[in-house]
């Protein structure tokens, strides 16, 4: 019994530590396995706590694929590739977070437009290219605005060939412009055609035999315009007159102006005093003349009256008007006269003063006998004390406008569309003037074109005026 016991507790102990022996093992073989695994299951941080894994450079980085056997979804990315900034990071309390910004992955806002590179040209000599709006874009379209200081100024150019025909296809390059003797780097070129604003003022003085032409060809005037140009139409002979206002070329209100400024001159009858015409015409025994005086024992006598044309006058009333209209347009009043001068309140020098300090051409058709060629040109030389028989070519030699002398219906008529025509092709060249503004005296401008055998037109000069933009 005592062995029997003995073998029994025996054994019990031996199987105890066979048991923590084998516990032991078992701990020791699994205990490598549990540690593998630990190492490979990581636990991601909270977004946006560590910089160094929220893309500090911006750069998106692709995102991880799904290991072998584990379904999409499942499995949480790593931190670099959630590329979050710090939700943190710039937030004032109260406030909120500010805008984010731009980045290269982050697309361009549709309002903004990325400017494409400007085409190589060949600079001129004296400074870099000037501004030159694509072909097409110009003033007559409105798909650019130029803001310029108040010393800017435009210069529009009509150059001509030896055959007195325009001269196209110059650039910047070919141009000089000089002002005071001083050479202005050119800022701005342009041969797009500018809207006209036109004034157009018909002289109701004339001799009845042009006035007639002039009737007759009026009709022709619409057609040499295009619909985005504008005109009012003004008359004058002892005064100045409004027909209408500012209205499209092609509008049919223009047309109904332009058949109500027909006039039938002046006659140039004579008085006599003696011979059936003595007494000149009467009704129900009133003198219809009423120039024509009784004298004593029933004698007549004629008195010519005193000729007035107020030119002067209807070119100051227009460009006082023209001056109101828009920047992006071009002035010009069209005259339609003799060129005679005589009994206006505004001196010649004031009102060439008020048109170039507003940048108005005057243009125009002379008639009558001022379109001669020989009379006409003797026209030009004003003897003291009498009337100026032709202040036309003054006006648009000192303004830069283009005049056309003629004398039958027909030529009229052509050469409505001839003027228009060139004022509409003109070069534009733009500088800033190298005198202050504050100096309002007189500056002279002169225009070279590097080429030979050419024609140019363009103003003689200006007056500077002081606004706040152009």
């Amino acid at each position: 019994m005592i062995g029997s016991n003995g073998f029994t507790r025996l054994s019990a102990r031996d199987a105890l530590r066979l048991g923590v022996w084998l516990f032991a093992c078992l701990l020791w073989i699994a205990g490598p396995q549990v540690e593998a695994q630990d190492g490979q299951r990581q636990v991601p941080n909270a977004p946006g706590t560590n910089m160094a894994d929220a893309g500090q450079n911006g750069a998106s980085t692709p995102n991880p694929q799904p290991q072998q056997g584990q379904q999409p979804g499942e499995g949480n990315p790593t931190p670099s590739s959630l590329n979050l900034p710090n939700l943190l990071h710039g937030v004032t309390p109260g406030e909120g977070a500010p805008p984010p910004t731009s980045s290269s992955a982050t697309p361009a806002p549709e309002d903004q437009t990325n400017p494409s590179p400007a085409q190589p040209q060949t600079a001129p000599s004296n400074g870099p290219a000037p501004v030159i709006p694509p072909k097409g874009e110009g003033p007559s379209v409105a798909t650019y605005t130029v803001r310029t200081r108040v010393n800017f100024v435009l210069v529009p150019v009509t150059v001509k060939d030896s055959h007195g025909a325009l001269l196209p296809g110059l650039t910047y390059n070919d141009f000089q412009i000089y002002e005071d003797g001083v050479q202005q780097r050119i800022t701005f070129f342009s041969e797009d055609p500018f809207p006209l604003s036109v004034a157009f003022v018909v002289d109701q003085n004339l001799p009845s035999d042009t006035m007639k032409k002039v009737n007759d060809a009026l009709s022709a005037f619409q057609g040499a315009f295009a619909p985005y140009d504008e005109v009012a139409v003004y008359t004058y002979a002892t005064h100045v007159s409004q027909a209408s206002g500012f209205t499209g070329a092609q509008s049919a209100r223009l047309a109904a102006a332009l058949d109500r400024v027909k006039s039938p001159g002046r006659y140039m009858e004579v008085p006599s005093n003696t011979g059936a015409m003595a007494e000149g015409p009467s009704i129900n025994g009133q003198m219809v003349d009423p120039n024509v005086m009784p004298m004593g024992q029933g004698n007549f006598i004629g008195i010519i009256p005193k000729e007035v044309h107020v030119l002067n006058d209807a070119i100051l009333r227009a460009a006082t008007d023209l001056s109101q209209r828009g920047r992006g347009r071009r002035k010009m009043i069209y005259v339609i006269s003799d060129g005679k001068n005589q009994g206006s309140t505004a001196s010649y020098k004031e009102v060439v003063r008020y048109l170039l300090t507003n940048q108005i051409a005057v243009d125009g058709t002379l008639v009558g006998d001022s379109a001669l060629p020989v009379y006409g040109f003797l026209d030009r030389f004003h003897i003291p004390w009498q009337m100026a028989d032709n202040l036309l070519p003054k006006y648009a030699s000192a303004t830069g406008g283009i005049l056309d002398a003629e004398l039958s219906r027909n030529a009229i008529e052509a050469s409505f569309a001839r003027v228009a025509g060139q004022v509409r092709n003109q070069y534009t060249l733009g500088y800033y003037s190298h005198i202050s503004v504050l100096d309002s005296r007189f500056r002279k401008i002169e225009v070279r074109v590097l080429l030979p055998n050419v024609q140019v037109i363009a103003k003689q000069g200006y007056y500077p005026l002081a606004t706040a933009n152009q």
